[in-house]
């Protein structure tokens, strides 16, 4: 996931969402809409049903160990179906910086037209950006950001400060009538700047409400063993609080766990990103998961569309410029209940 610029916002915070960037491209590429199927876009417009100029997309993602970075792999596979003037060129995906940037060389080499890289570590695959770029092949960088602009033509990403921002808003919303609430956060792995960048948005988040104190905070490793382990400790360690954030929905199954094996239901609990199972219960009603704010792995079938409309010199639907932007940051809706049906076709496993 990916480290980016801050956004502040305020709207739109409580259980609705932003225009995705799919949306924004309606009008900039083609073909009609399939059947929803869990962790893909495929209920998304598509752009305009026009077909266009023949686009050849290289795409290079990091291995899909974790269940968000394998519904990267399925929405940019789905949504290159969907345009009968795509080709998608995919490589296997690997955690190995020096493999993967040899698997962006081999699709330079193979002279396709547009490259979408979701790079294991931006810093190290920077070079290899800029060499696709001083070749004529536009990249659009997916999340994980270049060092310089001048190694991509157009980022698209999700937004960690807005990611803990909304969640911060939400819980703070819904405690706003408590007098000492307390609250805790389970955070994904500290050495990551995304983990530090959701954090610093849940905590400027919470000032607005003075009625509410952190009293905890674990970091986990974005993993579901890590996320029982360190949800065990923090509850071990604080015999009561109201409200929980836990930065990922895949550590999350483990947080939950945790809690139910000690039975406690005395606060409610707030996820991050979008997986199936979170919207499940949040759907169900029936535990302490209450809602979950997304980081949305349909940016990476908006990227295939930017990618296209890119091959094809087209702009974005809707917007007056005749070049796509330079960048895309995405919203971090709160989904819960009252509007989890919407979201549920994009949930991952």
């Amino acid at each position: 996931m990916a480290q980016q610029v801050h956004t502040t916002r305020r709207g739109l915070l409580f259980g609705t969402a932003a225009v995705s960037a799919g949306a924004l491209l309606t009008a900039c590429t083609s073909n009609d809409a399939g059947n929803s199927k869990g962790g893909s876009a495929e209920q998304a417009p598509l752009a305009d049903d026009k077909a266009g100029k023949h686009v050849t997309i290289g795409f290079a993602g990091p291995q899909a160990d974790h269940g968000w970075l394998n519904a990267i792999n399925v929405n940019a596979r789905d949504r290159a179906k969907k345009y009968k003037d795509v080709s998608l060129e995919i490589t296997e995906g690997s955690n190995d910086t020096a493999t993967q940037i040899g698997q962006v060389e081999t699709l330079i080499n193979k002279k396709v037209d547009v490259l979408v890289i979701l790079p294991a570590d931006g810093k190290a695959l920077t070079q290899v950006g800029l060499k696709a770029m001083r070749a004529g092949i536009p990249v659009v960088n997916l999340d994980r950001i270049f060092n310089t602009p001048q190694a991509y033509r157009c980022w698209i990403g999700g937004d960690n400060y807005g990611m803990g921002l909304n969640a911060g808003h939400y819980i703070g919303e819904k405690l706003k009538g408590k007098q000492n609430a307390r609250v805790v956060e389970l955070a994904g792995l500290d050495s990551l700047e995304l983990t530090k960048q959701r954090t610093k948005g849940f905590d400027d988040a919470l000032q607005n409400y003075p009625n509410i104190k952190k009293v905890a905070r674990q970091a986990a490793e974005f993993t579901v063993e890590s996320g029982q382990s360190k949800m065990a400790a923090l509850l071990q360690a604080n015999k009561h609080f109201d409200a929980l954030w836990n930065h990922d929905d895949d550590q999350g199954v483990g947080a939950l766990r945790a809690i139910e094996q000690v039975g406690r239901d005395d606060f409610f609990m707030v996820g991050g990103a979008g997986a199936l199972s979170a919207f499940q219960a949040i759907k169900a009603d029936s535990g302490v998961l209450k809602a979950t704010v997304l980081y949305p792995p349909t940016m990476a079938a908006s990227a295939i569309d930017l990618a296209r409309a890119l091959g094809q010199g087209k702009g974005i639907g809707g917007m007056a410029e005749f070049e796509i932007p330079s960048s895309v940051t995405l919203y971090s809706a709160v989904v819960d209940k009252e509007n989890v049906d919407r979201y549920m076709p994009t949930g991952f496993n």
